[in-house]
């Protein structure tokens, strides 16, 4: 049987993605002995894609590559020697697996089985964002209950998921955005206090927090923002940075450290891969696959594109002016 696939292919790397990346029509192959033929069902165009479009991230695959590093799909068949899966399950796909097209070919046993009639879409976002909430959360400082913690950008998909997984905790957040407009989804995301940006945020931190001391920021942008985060931290407090948003370094004043003790760190996901055990990635996995097919963990998508519309899909997801993600969801 001959599949009519399409995928989203790029051989160059420039500074407007979306100029770099086309869809190509191709035929997947069968699956050979070990492998299985999915079609994928919804995937997601994160920051990270973006960079590696751009030749900004830490990681570049091989040139010409397939976009998309997460998402999930349905199997179609399976080779030989694959007991696990049987065609019509959905699966998690492979991390870096080249997700936005209509159909790959994997390594069976990186295919993690989902839960039956759980949302394909939410569930094709498990991989990068929730995980980078979840472990920045537990990863650096010891939170109890009751503990504070700020972030910046917490309308994004990562700040999305670490207020809901806080909440869950018993832990209580302070959401600071870039504008007014976005600090609804973030209360609707169960945000105790939320804040528009600017140079007296520590002051107001301060009065909304009631003077409690927060030891746990967490920076997705960079440059000055990292300064205004972290004036907001207790003494002997952990600022990290996980984002590249401003495109500059990070700007931490010297009395931040001489005199208020602060830790600047870095957090990347596919470093934590590197050093994790197996029993902590599964761990880790089970707990957020879970709270996602339960409804409790939820993202939200600002639209949905087919792999035929990538270029306007990236378009979509390289704006900051949205609530919600980009999600590539080919047609069957």
């Amino acid at each position: 049987m001959t599949i009519q696939g399409i995928k989203a292919q790029y051989e160059q790397r420039g500074p407007v993605p979306q100029d770099v990346i086309g869809a190509l029509p191709f035929e997947p192959p069968a699956p050979g002995a070990g492998q299985a033929l999915v079609a994928v069902l919804a995937a997601p165009i994160n920051p990270s894609d973006v960079l590696m479009l751009t030749g900004g991230y830490g990681i570049l695959p091989p040139l010409p590559a397939v976009g998309g590093s997460e998402g999930v799909g349905r199997v179609v068949a399976v080779g030989e020697g694959v007991t696990h899966l049987t065609a019509g399950q959905t699966v998690l796909l492979p991390a870096g697996s080249g997700t936005w097209a209509s159909h790959l070919v994997a390594d069976a046993k990186r295919l993690v089985p989902l839960p039956a009639g759980a949302d394909a879409q939410q569930l094709s976002m498990l991989t990068v964002n929730p995980a980078t909430a979840s472990l920045m959360l537990s990863e650096f400082v010891t939170l109890q209950p009751g503990d504070w913690v700020i972030q910046n950008v917490a309308n994004s998909g990562v700040g999305g998921y670490l207020t809901q997984l806080a909440k869950l905790r018993g832990l209580r957040t302070v959401n600071i955005v870039r504008r007014e407009g976005a600090a609804a989804v973030v209360k609707a995301d169960g945000g105790d206090v939320v804040l528009v940006d600017g140079d007296d945020l520590a002051k107001r931190v301060k009065e909304a927090v009631s003077g409690a001391p927060i030891r746990l920021g967490i920076d997705a942008v960079g440059g000055k923002a990292t300064n205004r985060l972290a004036s907001c931290v207790a003494e002997g407090g952990t600022v990290v940075n996980y984002g590249l948003m401003s495109g500059e370094p990070c700007v931490v004043s010297p009395q931040s450290f001489v005199f208020n003790d602060l830790t600047l760190r870095g957090f990347w996901l596919a470093k934590w891969f590197r050093v994790a055990s197996r029993e902590a990635q599964m761990a880790l996995y089970s707990e957020l696959t879970r709270l996602i097919a339960t409804g409790q963990l939820k993202a939200r998508i600002h639209a949905t594109y087919p792999v035929e519309q990538i270029k306007e899909a990236i378009a979509a997801a390289a704006t900051g002016e949205r609530d919600g993600k980009i999600l590539v969801v080919p047609r069957h």
